[in-house]
């Protein structure tokens, strides 16, 4: 699992570095502008669609139901797993068209009254446009969730760990060399591109599984009908997450020019290490999971969770103080170039203020809704979900007068945080406990090493504030890194150990 873990992170780091150079390309091009506003507004019901249905199908249902069919399967040609992969693939392609098809007739009144109502109507109407040029992604995306998912089963995870590199270079090429003539309706048709690349990326490894596909629905199929029973709850989990996404481009496209777009660099930032970090641990351990739970290895599955969670405590609680105290220089070193100017900055770096406060909750939550996902229980993480949903709604309406769009950062980390606190109280007893002890050590000991950190980073800001910024945040990287790691050196840790392990 360690060494799963280590290559998944790995290619995650490459496609989230390829996606910060994608947001760089793209802040060079528009800064945060309307034409960006508009494209991130017509990105959202795109976005809903696919984690709706191929991501409930994939993230919750999928995996766990196939890789308990492979486990059961006598069959060396194991038709029984494919004939479930083929009706599931089925459904998503058939699902996703019809809702992609309907979105795109009714985009416009979508957008003018649901998506950004604040924008103004020459705004909406490209917006509207954008988004049915988007509405093809959502389409291919499903397909390649669901291949991800069987070689994910098959504990195979390079190529779908390059699917996303692939996706991120579609869209750098497209806003580098499209963006100039075409403007916005170039990146639009780079995610279009990225799409059918993150698929294709991953039919070789596919086809070498010998797949046997079937024109199914398999609506009486067992396995089936096991998995659209666990997508359901996990539908409308997502559908609170996505909501969230969507409440937050609705407020701020009433805000000033500009918000949107500084709201979502600041995001992407916060992914970046989380992305790297949770997103690699969690799809490598999400399939052991689900094999320790068909076995009844409890214990092991125990185990495995208190080390993913202590790797992640390990890894972001640093990255999280890093991101918070030196947030102005990383923007102005990464972003700050061609319509991407200082007022830029200043917006997207006030919003990555409050998101760098979730990174350790956001990251927590990756691996401990697949636990419960693993065990077949996908309604408690979306019982969880909605009310999260409902907080941050909530806070978001509080604190945008005071706080801007720092408001919908802050109250997205407020619900986050209180939503992976109530999941992993939830988990606890139906594990036997999740090694407090050791979780407790290994939080006491990072803090340390982060407190530590931090404080030699607010010296080099308060005592070099003269340097050019690109040079203020490289310094900042090196010394704060080789602070935290002397300190976890010195206190023994053992998730270095097995991180070093994971390469």
């Amino acid at each position: 699992m360690a060494r799963a873990a280590g290559l998944v992170s790995a290619l995650f780091a490459v496609s989230r570095l390829l996606g910060l150079l994608r947001e760089i390309v793209i802040g060079a091009q528009f800064g945060t502008g309307a034409e960006l506003d508009a494209y991130l507004a017509a990105f959202r019901l795109p976005d809903l669609i696919f984690y709706l249905v191929a991501g409930g199908a994939l993230g919750s249902a999928f995996i766990p139901t196939f890789t308990a069919r492979l486990a059961r399967e006598t069959d060396p040609r194991q038709v029984a797993a494919w004939r479930l992969a083929s009706a599931v693939a089925n459904l998503v392609l058939l699902v996703t068209t019809i809702l992609a098809v309907l979105a795109a007739l009714l985009a416009g009144p979508l957008v003018a009254h649901i998506i950004a109502p604040g924008f103004a109507p020459a705004q909406q109407q490209a917006t509207a446009h954008l988004m049915r040029i988007m509405l093809i992604a959502p389409v291919v995306f499903g397909l390649s969730g669901i291949v991800m998912g069987i070689l994910n089963s098959y504990q195979h995870f390079l190529a779908p760990a390059l699917a996303p590199v692939l996706y991120n270079l579609s869209i750098i090429l497209a806003a580098w060399l499209l963006a100039p003539t075409l403007g916005a309706l170039g990146l639009a048709l780079g995610v279009v591109a990225g799409a059918a690349a993150h698929l294709l990326i991953q039919v070789p490894a596919l086809l070498r599984r010998r797949p046997v596909y079937e024109p199914t629905l398999g609506l009486h199929n067992p396995d089936v009908r096991e998995v659209l029973r666990l997508m359901g709850p996990r539908v409308l989990g997502l559908a609170a997450v996505q909501i969230n996404f969507l409440v937050s481009a609705n407020l701020a496209s009433g805000l000033s020019e500009g918000s949107l777009s500084a709201l979502n660099y600041a995001w992407l930032l916060m992914l970046l290490p989380q992305g790297i970090i949770a997103q690699g641990i969690a799809t490598a351990v999400f399939p052991t999971f689900s094999a320790q739970v068909a076995q009844g290895q409890m214990d092991a599955l125990r185990s495995t969770l208190n080390g993913g969670l202590r790797a992640i405590l390990w890894l972001t609680l640093p990255a999280a103080a890093g991101l918070l105290l030196l947030r102005v220089p990383l923007i102005s070193l990464l972003l700050e170039r061609g319509q991407f100017t200082a007022e830029s900055t200043r917006l997207t770096a006030y919003a990555l203020a409050f998101f760098a406060f979730g990174l350790v909750a956001h990251s927590i939550l990756e691996v401990i809704t697949r636990a419960f996902y693993a065990l077949h229980d996908t309604w408690t993480p979306v019982r969880i979900g909605i009310a999260a949903m409902v907080v941050n709604v909530a806070l978001s309406l509080l604190l945008l007068g005071p706080l801007a769009h720092g408001g919908l950062a802050l109250a997205n980390t407020l619900a986050t945080t209180m939503e992976t606190a109530a999941l992993l109280w939830l988990i606890r007893p139906r594990l036997g406990g999740l090694g407090g002890r050791r979780l407790l050590r290994t939080l006491g000991k990072s803090l340390a090493a982060a407190a530590v950190m931090s404080m030699v980073l607010v010296w080099l800001l308060q005592t070099k504030a003269g340097l050019p910024g690109w040079l203020l945040a490289l310094a900042g990287i090196v010394l704060g890194g080789a602070v935290y790691g002397l300190g976890a050196l010195v206190l023994g840790r053992e998730e270095l150990r097995l991180i070093l392990r994971a390469r």
